[in-house]
């Protein structure tokens, strides 16, 4: 099980802005902020940007209690500046309740919201 992930940003106050706008759906919010490295999350900061070289580009999948938290996830994440990498919808080719929505942030990372209950 993973405790924290962490993943590097070309420009931290934008990406901070992005992602507490996309995960707030989620119940995510800014936990700790250090200036150059920031901690979201629900109960502790489990997902960390900091300023940095992006190098190579990540998929991160963050659970989603619903298919509406998924969908809530996609329209705020487009809204903050995302770009479209998959709307909401079934992924039958994963497993037959698996619904996702997929967006690109800033730096091109695939970022993901998933619901694996049925409807």
């Amino acid at each position: 099980m993973l405790d924290h992930i962490g993943m590097p940003v070309s420009d931290l106050a934008k990406s901070k802005a992005f992602f507490q706008a996309a995960l707030a759906p989620l119940g995510y919010t800014v936990m700790m902020d250090f200036g150059e490295a920031i901690g979201l999350g629900k109960d502790r900061p489990d997902f960390w940007i900091a300023r940095g070289t992006v190098s190579a580009k990540s998929h991160i999948a963050f659970t989603a209690a619903n298919r509406a938290t998924v969908k809530a996830f996609y329209d705020a994440a487009i809204a903050s500046g995302g770009k479209d990498n998959g709307a909401p919808g079934l992924r039958p080719q994963y497993h037959p309740n698996y619904y996702g929505a997929f967006v690109f942030d800033r730096d091109g990372n695939n970022i993901e919201a998933v619901c694996h209950q049925p409807e």
